[in-house]
């Protein structure tokens, strides 16, 4: 999860300092008033490799944890199970597109 905020805020400071200031600028309303800056920094967060192929390799995990939040609006604390899968899943994910793949011998 480190690594997805990492990826965030390296490539999307701009989106993320400007959703920020909405945030802190509308207090009571901010969830209206910055709804834009939040699809905004949700464009350019998904449209970054590592984090397609987490979306990509984790879908199933990350599908069964939304799935249990429609179900347990009342008590989120019931998907700790699937939270930990889904964020096992985008660490390996993650950890198998910075691996060097070893070289290949002709």
């Amino acid at each position: 999860m480190q690594a997805a905020m990492e990826i965030s805020h390296r490539y999307c400071s701009s989106e993320l300092e400007s959703y920020g200031s909405c945030v802190s600028s509308h207090p009571s309303s901010w969830q209206h008033d910055c709804h834009h800056l939040k699809v905004q920094v949700a464009k350019c967060t998904s449209s970054h490799p590592v984090i397609q192929k987490i979306r990509t390799d984790c879908s199933q995990p990350f599908s069964a944890f939304e799935q249990c939040l429609k179900e347990n609006q009342n008590s989120v604390a019931n998907c700790s199970d699937h939270i930990n899968k889904f964020l096992l899943c985008a660490e390996s994910s993650m950890a198998s597109k910075t691996e060097p793949r070893p070289p290949t011998i002709h």
